[in-house]
């Protein structure tokens, strides 16, 4: 493993990353797919394992609302209830069945996309979140940077064309990578179907899964189908096998559902789970107490991913914490985190804890009172000299 440290006091935004390299094009045992563009991926690591014209921008269709859920979801106040917008809800195309004067939460919408793939849940997400169409889509495309999608452009929260809405298979595989990291995403996009509330009163019903891939290969666990004339069957998917997770695109993909069990029985024979080994920490700064350095610790010793051929010279870590944790400390409390990156995208991140007992010491602050009237001084000397 590369043996490069970095501390920092908050979180970094994430680079934006090219495709990484297929795995062996020439196979023969490379799936025939009738996807116009498709990609598998680490759901861990993010390394393709197959690809077929991942980087090329095409429409996505209703697989864009894996972008809206997951803005609704990071909004926070899930539970917090209040009128659909009339206007919001007049719109075409698949629906949750919101009526005008219904009562919902964005639980609820969130459900509402993810399942039955409403876009009248889309759009009244975007104006609770933004106030407008407009100004809803500039947050998805912020985010999208944030992600480093570089061919992602939102023009709409459904995935009903705009002028310019389109991205490519590898950048959605990235965006449900990211989405899955976020457990209710993952709770809800998993589930055939669930039930909630919303109405005028609210009152509970069932919401349908449209994706039919959760009940017909094993493991499958999500994420989300889409259509319309200009996009074709578009399908993100994800898999877990044995511990290894993997991620699935397809776009405008007349066979989607044999292509994604096809690339997941090829998938799953070229990766395997690769174990990370925890580096050697160094303390970390500490103030307010007798010691200037606090010795910190995590609770595994491994982390094991899912790779496909993974060099672990490429993987590297940043120590995520304070620029200085305060005295007093008892050991066993999270401090900060280690995040593991590969190729400028995190791969996982576990919590550091302290090593040590830390207690507060008044001689500490004593020292550091008798150390700033010194520096007073000699600055005062400084004015009159």
């Amino acid at each position: 493993m590369k043996k490069i440290i970095s501390f920092i006091a908050a979180a970094v935004m994430i680079v934006n990353a090219q495709p990484m390299s297929a795995l062996d094009a020439q196979c023969s045992d490379i799936p025939q797919i009738s996807a116009k563009a498709a990609v598998l991926i680490s759901a861990d690591t993010g390394e393709i394992v197959f690809e077929k014209n991942s980087d090329e921008k095409l429409p996505m269709a209703s697989t864009t609302k894996i972008m809206t859920t997951l803005l609704c979801l990071e909004s926070g106040n899930l539970d917090e209830e209040f009128v659909v917008d009339s206007e919001a809800i007049k719109v075409e195309g698949s629906s949750m069945g919101l009526q005008e004067g219904d009562i919902v939460t964005k639980y609820a919408l969130c459900c509402g996309m993810l399942l039955p793939s409403g876009n009248d849940a889309a759009n009244v997400t975007a104006i609770k979140l933004a106030g407008s169409m407009e100004a809803f889509a500039d947050l998805m495309n912020e985010r999208a940077c944030e992600m480093g999608l570089s061919r992602t452009f939102f023009v709409t929260p459904s995935g009903l064309e705009g002028d310019g809405h389109g991205s490519s298979a590898y950048d959605m595989a990235i965006l449900a990578r990211e989405a899955l990291r976020n457990p209710v995403f993952r709770e809800i996009c998993s589930q055939s179907s669930i039930q909630t509330e919303f109405g005028n009163p609210p009152y509970k019903r069932w919401l349908k899964n449209t994706n039919k891939l959760l009940n017909m290969y094993d493991g499958v666990y999500g994420v989300k189908t889409g259509f319309t004339d200009e996009a074709g069957r578009c399908l993100v998917s994800a898999c877990e096998r044995n511990g290894e997770n993997l991620i699935c695109v397809t776009l405008n993909d007349r066979n989607d559902w044999a292509d994604h069990s096809a690339l997941y029985d090829y998938g799953f024979e070229k990766v395997n789970c690769v174990d990370l080994e925890i580096p050697e920490i160094p303390p970390l700064d500490i103030a307010g107490s007798v010691s200037e350095k606090l010795s910190v610790t995590v609770g595994e010793s491994s982390i094991p991913v899912t790779s496909c051929g993974l060099d672990l010279d490429e993987i590297e870590y940043t120590v995520i914490s304070a620029p200085f944790v305060y005295a007093p400390v008892c050991e066993g409390d999270e401090i900060g985190s280690l995040r593991f990156c590969f190729k400028g995208r995190e791969v996982c991140s576990i919590p550091l804890f302290a090593a040590e007992n830390a207690d507060f010491s008044h001689k500490s602050e004593d020292n550091k009172s008798k150390n700033k009237f010194v520096e007073f001084i000699k600055r005062l000397g400084k004015v009159f000299s």
